[in-house]
């Protein structure tokens, strides 16, 4: 059980990966107003604040999924090993977002999602 509590928090992390994606080097950034400067953004860290966007998104029913399994006593190991492959899909997410391949980030979205549901029905 540690190690899902290790992966729910890197799951809860991953959307700050994004954030500091976007805003790390950025010119004349404003911490007192930063949607405004995000929202000016374009290419890649308008892309990666989408990207943040989306996985604050999927948290909510990846933990519910997570949570439901366990409630519903599912191996702890199988779910600890679909929580990995959830964060590692969502990693690959962010990187085909960051470089702009649509099509393959949707994909790539849609095995994230299957992952999601392969957790919540491993409690059934």
């Amino acid at each position: 059980m540690k190690m899902i509590a290790w992966l729910m928090l890197a799951a809860a992390i991953l959307p700050f990966i994004s954030t500091i994606v976007a805003k790390a080097g950025g010119k004349k950034f404003d911490n007192n107003d930063p949607r405004a400067w995000l929202a000016r953004q374009e290419g890649w860290r308008a892309r990666a604040n989408a990207a943040q966007i989306n996985t604050f998104e999927a948290l909510p029913f990846f933990f519910g999924a997570v949570l439901f399994a366990l409630y519903n006593q599912a191996p702890p190991a199988h779910v600890a090993t679909l929580m990995a492959c959830w964060l590692g899909v969502r990693l690959g997410y962010l990187a085909m977002y960051l470089a702009g391949w649509g099509a393959l980030r949707s994909l790539v979205w849609t095995i994230g999602m299957g992952f999601t549901i392969a957790i919540l029905f491993s409690g059934v």
